[in-house]
C-alpha cells in the first residue's frame, strides 16, 4: 500500500503544468477537445486506485462487522454472566430437588409396587366378577336346581316306553314274577305274551337344605307300577301312582347320617359307602330286576358313620313281613290277617303280625380298587298256636305265642377288572331270608304243633358290566336263589304220619306236565271264562331253585348335562324254575324273555 501511495504522488506531480496559456484578442470558435490518451502507467495507477477504494470499502465493512461482533460478544458475555448466576441458582435448586427426589424415590417405588399389586388385584377382581356373572348367568339360563327359601330342589324323572315278550305268558307287565313261571302242564306255558308299558316312567325330587352344622335332605320317587281296583288295559290304561321312596335325612360334617322313611334296604348293594341314592341296581329293564339280586324297598330308619379311611358302619331297623309256605299244615296257628281298609292296608293282601323290626348291620370299604360290603341280617318270626287244636275235640284253650329268630349274612364285592369292565359278586345266606331275594322264596314254614320254623335259603349273583365306549354299556348277569326242603313228620291227631312243612317228599307232582281244560265258568269277573286257562292238577311244584341268565346293552343316543339323556335298551333273559322232587318227579319250567326300552332322562 505504501508503494501505491508513492506512485500516486508521482503521477499527480507529472500532470501539473508550468506553461502560461496564450492570450487571444479575437475569439474564435474553439476546436473540440480530444480525450486525453491514457498512458499505461496512468491506467495501472487508476486500476490500483480503484482496487484500493474497493479494499477500503471492504475494510470499512469488516470494521463494522467486528464492531457489531464486539457488541454482540459483550452482550453474550453479559448474558453468560447472567446465565452463570442463573446456573448457580439452578444448581442450588437442583441440589435441593435432588435431595427431595432422593427422599421421594423410595415412596415412588413403593407407590409403583402398590399400583402393581392393585392392578393384579383389580385383574383378579375383574376375573372373579366375570366368573361370578357367568355363573349367575349359567344358573339363570341353565339352573341345576330350583331354589325355595333355603332349600334346593332338584327334579328327578325319566319317561319310558318299554316292552316285554315272554315265551310263556305270565299275564304280567315289565315286572316278572319269577317264582310263577308256569310248568308244562299249565295252559299258559303254551301261549306267549307281548306287552307294552309306560308305567315304569318315574318322577321325583331331591330337597336339600344346608344349615351349617348339618345338612337336611328329603327325597321322593314314584312310578305307576301299581294297579287300582279299576285299572285295566282295555282303554285308558289308567294305573295308580306308586310310592317307591320317600325319606328324610340329617347329616353332619363329621360323616354321621340318620335317614328315615321308605327307602332301599340296607341289604341292597350300594356304589359308595352306605349312602342313599347310590344303590347299585342291575341294568335290566325288568322292574323285578334280576334273580339273585337281594333287595327290599320298605320303611325303616338307618344310622351310618363314615370315616376318612374309606370305612363306613351302618345299622338299620326296617319293616318286617313274613313269607310263608307249607304243605299238609294243621290249622292250629296263625301269623297275621288280611289288611283292614280302615287302617289303610289293602283288604286283598295279607299282613303278618310282626313282633320286631328286621335288624341289619353293614360295613363297607371304598378303595380305588373296588367297593366291598359285609353285613348281617336279624329277623324275628312270631305266631300264635293252639296245642289243643289237634285233639279229638279241638279247643283254643292253651293258646300261646311263639317267636323264632332267623337271619344270616351277606357280602357284596364290586371291582374294576379292566378300564372297560367291572365285576361284581353278591351272596346272601341264612334262615328266614327268602323275602330279601328277587324271587321272594318263603321265609318260614310250620311244625305239626303250629310253631314256626325259618327256612334255610341262599341267594347269589355274578355281574359283568362292560363300558366299551362312552355311549355303550353291555352287561351279563347270572343269578340263583335256593330254598331248602324243610319238613317234619306229624304225630298229632288226624295229621299223624304226614310230612308237614316245605316241600315234603310225599308231595304229588304227577300232573305238572299234563295240560288241563279251562276250569271256571261264568262271565263278567276276573278269572271267569274266557279268561280261565287250565292249571295243572296234582302238581305241588314247590320251588327248589330259580336261575336266570341275562345279556343286554344300553346305548345312549344323546347325553347332555343341559338337555338330558336319551337311551335305548335291549335285554334277553333265560329263566329256569326247578321244583323239589316229590311223587311223580321234579318238574321244571323255563321261559325266554326279551325286554326293550326307550327312556329320556331329564338332566
Amino acid at each position: 500500500m505504501a508503494a501505491i501511495l508513492v506512485i500516486s504522488s508521482i503521477s499527480l506531480q507529472a500532470q501539473t503544468s508550468t506553461t502560461t496559456p496564450r492570450k487571444t484578442t479575437t475569439p474564435r470558435k474553439a476546436a473540440p477537445k480530444k480525450a486525453p490518451v491514457e498512458t499505461p502507467i496512468e491506467r495501472q495507477i487508476r486500476e490500483l486506485r480503484e482496487q484500493m477504494q474497493s479494499q477500503q470499502a471492504q475494510i470499512d465493512a469488516l470494521k463494522r462487522e467486528n464492531a457489531d461482533k464486539d457488541a454482540k460478544l459483550a452482550a453474550a458475555q453479559q448474558s453468560a454472566q447472567g446465565a452463570e448466576a442463573a446456573a448457580a441458582t439452578a444448581a442450588a435448586k437442583a441440589d435441593t430437588l435432588s435431595t427431595s427426589l432422593s427422599s421421594n424415590t423410595e415412596a415412588v417405588a413403593t407407590l409403583k409396587t402398590n399400583v402393581t399389586d392393585l392392578q393384579s388385584t383389580s385383574v383378579g377382581i375383574a376375573q372373579t366378577v366375570s366368573d361370578a356373572k357367568k355363573a349367575i348367568s349359567d344358573q339363570l339360563d341353565n339352573p341345576l336346581a330350583v331354589r325355595y327359601k333355603g332349600v334346593t330342589i332338584t327334579p328327578v324323572a325319566f319317561f319310558a316306553f318299554e316292552g316285554v315278550y315272554r315265551q310263556r305268558s305270565l299275564n304280567s307287565d315289565v315286572n316278572t314274577p319269577f317264582n310263577a313261571t308256569p310248568y308244562p302242564g299249565a295252559a299258559q306255558a303254551h301261549t306267549s305274551e307281548l306287552n307294552f308299558s309306560g308305567r315304569q316312567s318315574r318322577i321325583g325330587g331331591l330337597f336339600e337344605g344346608n344349615t351349617g352344622p348339618f345338612k337336611l335332605s328329603g327325597y321322593i320317587e314314584a312310578d305307576f307300577l301299581s294297579a287300582g281296583t279299576t285299572s285295566n288295559d282295555n282303554e285308558s290304561n289308567s294305573y295308580t301312582l306308586r310310592q317307591r321312596q320317600f325319606w328324610g335325612q340329617a347329616a353332619t360334617k363329621e360323616g354321621f347320617k340318620v335317614t328315615g322313611g321308605q327307602m332301599w334296604s340296607l341289604v341292597t348293594e350300594t356304589k359308595k359307602s352306605t349312602d342313599n341314592r347310590t344303590e347299585n341296581l342291575p341294568m335290566t329293564v325288568d322292574a323285578a330286576y334280576q334273580v339273585g339280586f337281594s333287595w327290599e324297598r320298605q320303611p325303616g330308619i338307618r344310622f351310618q358313620q363314615s370315616f376318612k379311611n374309606g370305612l363306613t358302619a351302618a345299622v338299620s331297623l326296617e319293616q318286617a313281613e313274613y313269607i310263608y309256605a307249607a304243605t299238609n299244615a294243621n290249622g292250629n296257628f296263625f301269623i297275621g290277617n288280611a289288611g283292614v281298609g280302615g287302617g289303610l292296608y289293602s283288604p286283598l293282601a295279607n299282613y303278618s303280625n310282626n313282633v320286631a323290626p328286621d335288624l341289619i348291620l353293614k360295613g363297607t370299604y371304598d378303595a380305588k380298587y373296588g367297593h366291598f360290603e359285609i353285613g348281617a341280617l336279624g329277623r324275628w318270626f312270631r305266631d300264635r298256636y293252639y296245642p289243643n287244636q289237634t285233639l279229638a275235640t279241638p279247643s283254643a284253650a292253651g293258646g300261646q305265642n311263639n317267636t323264632k329268630m332267623g337271619g344270616g349274612g351277606f357280602v357284596n364285592i364290586r371291582m374294576p377288572a379292566t378300564k372297560y369292565l367291572d365285576v361284581g359278586v353278591h351272596g346272601l345266606g341264612g334262615t328266614g331270608v327268602g323275602r330279601y331275594g328277587t324271587t321272594t322264596l318263603p321265609d318260614i314254614t310250620v311244625h305239626p304243633d303250629g310253631t314256626l320254623e325259618p327256612i334255610k335259603a341262599y341267594q347269589g349273583l355274578i355281574s359283568l358290566e362292560g363300558h366299551p365306549t362312552p355311549k355303550l354299556d353291555v352287561f351279563a348277569y347270572y343269578g340263583a336263589e335256593y330254598a331248602q326242603r324243610t319238613t317234619y313228620l306229624s304225630t298229632l291227631g288226624s295229621s299223624a304220619g304226614k310230612l308237614i312243612g316245605y316241600a315234603p317228599i310225599t308231595a304229588v307232582n304227577t300232573g305238572c306236565g299234563i295240560e288241563t281244560l279251562p276250569t271256571s265258568t261264568g262271565n263278567g269277573f276276573a278269572g271267569a271264562a274266557p279268561y280261565n286257562p287250565g292249571v295243572p292238577a296234582n302238581c305241588a311244584g314247590v320251588n327248589r331253585v330259580i336261575i336266570e341268565g341275562t345279556l343286554g346293552f344300553t346305548y345312549r343316543v344323546y347325553n347332555s348335562p343341559k338337555y338330558g339323556r336319551l337311551q335305548y335298551q335291549g335285554v334277553y333273559s333265560y329263566l329256569t324254575r326247578d321244583a323239589w322232587a316229590g311223587v311223580g318227579g321234579a318238574p321244571k319250567a323255563t321261559n325266554n324273555m326279551v325286554f326293550t326300552g326307550m327312556r329320556y332322562y331329564i338332566p
